[in-house]
């Protein structure tokens, strides 16, 4: 069944997907659920858009950011497993995300990971 989406600032049914990080900042994150925003057409390349406006952009790469932070807030180190099933991916987007990320033995840190995912940079 298919499922319908709406955009996420006005409320309109039609909708395109947004990478918050976009894909050419980091491409282990295109496929990452976590990383969409669904927009209509005008929020997402109008003038009122994240490609348009850096205002708007770098609030959806804090949001994102939050949410992250959030979502692994319980502990400070993660196994590459724990982060797929948190993320919601494959082993292999796991594995291109974690390629070039130093690992202890008790796994990836918080800090790091979250950097990663946000295209090797923090804002804020």
């Amino acid at each position: 069944m298919e499922e319908y989406r709406f955009c996420e600032e006005c409320g309109k049914n039609i909708v395109e997907l947004h990478h918050i990080t976009y894909r050419s900042q980091c491409p282990y994150m295109s496929n990452i659920k976590v990383n969409f925003k669904f927009l209509c057409p005008e929020h997402h390349r109008g003038n009122s858009s994240p490609h348009m406006n850096r205002e708007i952009d770098l609030r959806y790469k804090l949001e994102l950011q939050e949410k992250l932070f959030s979502m692994f807030s319980e502990k400070e180190y993660w196994t590459e497993k724990e982060i797929m099933d948190k993320l919601e991916c494959s082993k292999n987007e796991v594995k291109k995300i974690t390629k070039k990320m130093f690992i202890t033995k008790e796994g990836y840190e918080v800090n790091e990971l979250v950097k990663r995912l946000m295209g090797n940079r923090l804002y804020g």
